[in-house]
C-alpha cells in the first residue's frame, strides 16, 4: 500500500490498487483499529458547486484531528461521509485500509461514535436506556449492557447519582451532552466523530467538558474526528488541525505548526482569534 504523507497537498496515484470487495466485506464485519483514510473525496449536490472538493488526509490510530473552518466550508460533509450519513460522488474513505462502501452502512453506523452538537437523546428513554440503545441493537446481554452503563456514567463523571434513571428533560445541557459522549462509547468504538459538540454549552461548561472529552480520548486510545469553528478550542484539544474553506483543505498541521507557518492570509487570520482573544484577556487581567 503507499505510503499517505500527513499533509494536504497530495493526490492518489490512479495506479493504486483498490482492495477486494470480499477483502473489505471481511474487514468490516470484524471490530477494526482507528486509522482512517480520505483518499480525494468529493461531495455534490447536482450540478451545483462541489460542497466538499478532493479532500484527501489520513488520521492515524490514537489521533485527535480537528476539522476546523467557516460555515458552509464542508467540514461537517466531510465527517458525514466517514461514516456514510452522507454518501462521497467521488473519492473514498478507508478504514484500516477497508473501503467503508464495501459493507452495510447502518453495521458501520454502530461501530463508530458519533456526537451532534443537538445531542439527539430520545426523550421518552432514561438515561441508562439511552445508553443502552447500540449494545442492545447489537445483542448484548442485559447485564453486560447494565454493567456498560454503569461504567461509561461514571467515565463521564455521572456516577455519583441516581441520574440513569432520569429522563433527557430531567438534565441539565451539559448533564445531556455527557450522556451523548456516553451513549456514543457504549460499543466500545475505536473512532468517534463529533459535530460541534460543545457549540451550545455556555463558556464554563463548554471547557470543563471538553476537557474531560480529551482525557477520556487519551484513556481509551480513541481515534477522534471533531469538528469546530471555534479556533481556540481546537488549539487546546488538536493533535492536528485541518483548517477547511469552499470546500478545500487548506492546511493540515499541529497547532505549533499552524502558528509558525500558516498556509495563506485565511489560515493566518483565524489562527489570529486566539492570538488577540489571549492578548485582550491578558491586558484586562493586568488592569484590573
Amino acid at each position: 500500500m503507499t505510503t499517505i504523507p500527513r499533509c494536504s497537498a497530495w493526490r492518489i496515484p490512479p495506479s493504486r490498487a483498490a482492495n477486494s470487495s470480499l477483502g473489505n466485506r471481511r474487514r468490516l464485519a470484524q471490530k477494526w483499529g482507528g486509522m482512517i483514510e480520505l483518499e480525494n473525496l468529493t461531495k455534490r449536490y447536482g450540478d451545483a458547486t462541489p460542497v466538499v472538493r478532493d479532500v484527501s488526509l489520513r488520521v492515524d490510530d490514537g489521533e485527535f484531528l480537528v476539522l476546523i473552518g467557516e460555515s458552509g466550508s464542508g467540514k461537517t460533509t466531510t465527517l458525514n461521509m466517514i461514516n456514510r450519513l452522507a454518501e462521497p460522488t467521488g473519492g473514498r474513505v478507508l478504514i484500516d485500509g477497508a473501503d467503508v462502501r464495501s459493507g452495510d452502512p447502518v453495521t458501520l453506523r454502530r461501530q463508530i461514535g458519533f456526537v451532534f452538537q443537538e445531542i439527539g437523546l430520545f426523550p421518552h428513554m432514561t438515561v441508562g436506556e439511552n445508553i443502552a440503545v447500540t449494545p442492545r441493537l447489537l445483542g448484548w446481554p442485559e447485564d453486560g449492557i447494565a454493567a456498560r452503563v454503569r461504567e461509561l456514567l461514571s467515565l463521564v463523571q455521572l456516577g455519583s447519582t441516581d441520574i440513569a434513571n432520569r429522563l433527557p428533560a430531567q438534565l441539565s445541557g451539559g448533564q445531556r451532552q455527557r450522556v451523548g459522549v456516553a451513549r456514543a462509547l457504549a460499543a466500545r468504538p475505536k473512532i468517534m466523530l463529533m459535530d460541534e459538540p460543545f457549540g451550545a454549552l455556555d463558556a464554563l461548561i463548554r471547557d470543563e467538558l471538553a476537557a474531560d472529552y480529551r482525557a477520556i480520548h487519551d484513556k481509551l486510545g480513541l481515534t477522534t474526528i471533531l469538528v469546530t469553528h471555534d479556533m481556540t478550542e481546537a488549539f487546546l484539544l488538536a493533535d492536528r488541525i485541518a483548517v477547511m474553506r469552499e470546500g478545500v483543505l487548506l492546511q493540515i498541521a499541529t497547532p505549533k505548526e499552524l502558528a509558525a507557518a500558516p498556509a495563506n492570509n485565511f489560515v493566518r487570520r483565524m489562527i489570529e482569534i486566539p492570538r488577540r482573544r489571549a492578548e485582550k484577556l491578558a491586558a484586562t487581567m493586568q488592569n484590573a
